[in-house]
């Protein structure tokens, strides 16, 4: 290769895509649409001739989805974009959500052999592109595949990311799949706790409808643990369950005033304004009270999830109280960079120590903070700075700290072990305590991300189906004994 030849490549192969298109931030903080508007077809072509179709693709191995990233980008390169489609729902079944809210950064792209002297390809916003033009083409379906079914039954508990992908993975297989969801919409987390501005309701519909078409059947409002317990899903002849309940508890600080009314949690606003459609009021029933000023303490994406929505609601001012610095932040990079784009003022190394007033919130009473040595998460550990106390005026405090388990079904289930924060125990293949019984996402973990349930939910369908297999490999050898 030529020099200038060589030069021209690696310009191309290096160089900076062009921000992707988003709405300006004086008129996005007036209403819940969605905020980025994603690559054109244009775009996405240019962007995919920089990836370099690795024979060894790091990034696959960087991605709990599975996605054949390079197969995919080669597709997109050549505007075969139904065939892209193809090739990530071979073991995606929510490309419309993952591309995006998965942590690129830390993920695929974190892996990218083009990230060590660059910019890593935009795999994230590349498989956006394929589901968003597959959709407005009427081609979001995919071409329609027979599936043979075994005659067994497998219950999913939860509509979330785990179960949604569990639910699909075994129905590909030819199991017969339900998914028993405790609220009366399906999609877990994707419909309650992140906003229409990052992830539309429509686009979760519409995968769970593609899931639908795999064959799964869904039912909404049942409790299991109480409508019905796992044995009671044994009897009804279902002969592996996966729990995906996820981490809908949430984590509030001891500290004087949180039971002060203004006082969320981040789970209670979020869900209000996103599955009970709060910020359509008084369209839809439900009323949410937003004040004028509103400090959101937390750092990672669901506190900039409840800030970005209190400023929607209308609040004048909102403030992010963090007791880290900035670098220390779990949000998305994207995420931050719209939260500050949008007027959210940054309180760093800063932590509550009393919510003030009588009735209702009247201020926020802090501290200081400063970093020292780093904790069991790796991050420098946020230390009080003695006397430093001050008091933010605020009338409306939201708690974006982090969310449990909801203990129900784990207390309502007889040998089913779990932890002190009630997280359900598994193995390395994701079997609980009972036989027979999967856990995976959230309900193990606490709360994390969306990519890390799917991935919890893809290892989850392949040990049922290894289990059932096994279980079912004696019966099948008699038989063909018999014929024999």
């Amino acid at each position: 290769m030529s020099p200038v030849k060589q030069e021209r490549v690696l310009k191309l192969c290096y160089g900076r895509l062009e921000e992707v298109p988003k709405r300006a931030w004086a008129e996005r903080i007036r209403d819940f649409a969605e905020v980025s508007l994603g690559l054109d077809e244009r775009w996405a072509r240019k962007e995919a001739t920089r990836c370099f179709v690795c024979d060894h693709p790091n990034c696959v191995e960087g991605c709990p989805a599975e996605v054949k990233i390079p197969q995919f980008i080669e597709h997109v390169r050549k505007g075969e974009f139904e065939e892209a489609l193809a090739v990530i729902k071979e073991t995606n079944s929510l490309p419309g959500v993952c591309g995006r809210v998965c942590p690129q950064e830390e993920q695929c792209e974190r892996n990218c052999k083009l990230g060590r002297k660059g910019q890593p390809v935009s795999i994230l916003k590349l498989e956006r592109f394929v589901a968003d033009w597959c959709r407005a083409h009427g081609a979001a379906e995919g071409p329609r595949v027979e599936i043979e079914r075994n005659g067994h039954k497998v219950a999913v508990v939860g509509s979330g990311p785990a179960g949604l992908t569990c639910a699909a993975d075994l129905a590909k297989l030819g199991y017969e799949v339900t998914v028993f969801e405790a609220l009366h919409e399906l999609g877990g987390v994707l419909v309650y706790g992140i906003p229409e501005f990052r992830l539309p309701n429509i686009i979760v519909e519409e995968e769970v409808r593609d899931i639908r078409r795999l064959g799964v059947e869904f039912l909404t409002d049942v409790i299991i643990g109480k409508t019905l317990t796992i044995q009671d899903l044994r009897e009804l002849g279902y002969e592996a369950v996966f729990i995906g309940t996820g981490a809908g508890a949430p984590i509030l600080p001891d500290i004087p005033g949180i039971n002060l009314n203004g006082v969320y949690s981040a789970n209670e606003f979020l869900t209000r304004s996103n599955l009970m459609r709060a910020y359509r009021f008084p369209e839809f029933d439900t009323p949410i009270y937003v004040g004028k000023r509103v400090a959101v303490v937390g750092g990672g994406n669901v506190a900039m999830d409840s800030a970005r929505t209190a400023l929607r609601l209308g609040a004048e001012k909102v403030y992010l109280v963090y007791r880290r610095s900035r670098e220390e932040m779990p949000a998305r990079i994207e995420e931050v960079r719209h939260a500050e784009e949008e007027g959210i003022e940054f309180v760093l190394l800063t932590n509550p120590t009393r919510v003030l007033g009588r009735e209702r919130v009247e201020g926020l009473e802090c501290i200081r903070m400063r970093l020292g040595e780093p904790d069991s998460s790796g991050r420098r550990r946020p230390i009080p700075i003695e006397g430093s106390e001050f008091t933010m005026e605020v009338d409306t405090v939201i708690m974006a700290i982090g969310q449990d388990v909801n203990p129900l079904l784990q207390r309502a289930t007889e040998g089913l072990a779990h932890d002190r924060w009630d997280r359900i125990q598994v193995d390395a293949t994701g079997q609980t305590t009972l036989e027979g019984v999967f856990a995976g996402g959230d309900v193990i973990s606490g709360a994390a991300t969306v990519i890390k349930a799917i991935g919890d939910g893809k290892r989850a369908a392949r040990s049922i189906h290894a289990y059932l297999q096994a279980k079912h490999a004696p019966v099948a050898a008699q038989r063909a004994e018999v014929r024999g």
